[in-house]
């Protein structure tokens, strides 16, 4: 899904891809649905991170403590036949294909051992003219494992979130309105990141079981 919406890739093309990343003994089995580690695996996961030189900058921080072990990591019960994809601490030199799909696997792996993100939602109710207007969105307090991503220029997917800068209750200044004129639209056929989720949850809607 997230290869499909960065990249254009299909899921054919990123399967092939990662299969030819765990055979290079870069990355682990590819082809599972769990998204969780075992509890034996949590003393590798230093030696893992230690490993991805590439990351240094991002593998330094978490390196410094004692990793935490996680519940929404770690968990033997919650795995099949075999664990999430995660990298091997393995580098190798990779074409520009085979490296967007590694970083994003490395990146997800290294994101779950940061702290969490904190946010305010924040709902705003301003007047102008006597006329009520409201927007709402979120403020990053901590960004937490976001740091991890990158926002890139190039990628396809849209950031569905609105950031909303500091209010101040009361505060009051110029505003030059602008008005934006749209017209109804169909709902959008699936790409292949959408219809691989609709598919997780496929049946979601009818109720005849």
């Amino acid at each position: 899904v997230e290869c499909n919406n960065k990249f254009g890739y299909t899921a054919e093309q990123t399967l092939k891809i990662v299969q030819k990343l765990y055979e290079q003994k870069l990355v682990t089995y590819p082809r599972v649905d769990t998204t969780f580690l075992p509890d034996d695996m949590y003393p590798k996961v230093a030696g893992i991170l230690r490993n991805l030189t590439q990351y240094s900058k991002l593998t330094a921080p978490l390196l410094e403590n004692k990793i935490k072990k996680s519940k929404r990591v770690f968990d033997s019960k919650k795995v099949t036949d075999h664990h999430a994809i995660v990298p091997t601490g393995i580098e190798g030199q990779l074409s520009n294909y085979d490296a967007n799909v590694y970083d994003v696997i490395t990146r997800r792996f290294i994101a779950v051992f940061y702290p969490e993100c904190e946010v305010s939602n924040t709902a705003v109710i301003g007047q102008a003219a006597k006329t009520t207007f409201k927007a709402t969105g979120k403020e990053i307090l901590v960004p937490g494992w976001r740091v991890v991503f990158p926002k890139s220029k190039s990628s396809k997917t849209k950031d569905a979130e609105v950031l909303m800068p500091t209010f101040t209750k009361g505060e009051s200044g110029l505003h030059i309105p602008s008005f934006l004129e749209k017209e109804t639209k169909p709902p959008k056929n699936y790409s292949e990141a959408t219809l691989l989720r609709a598919m997780e949850t496929a049946g979601k809607q009818v109720e005849d079981d």
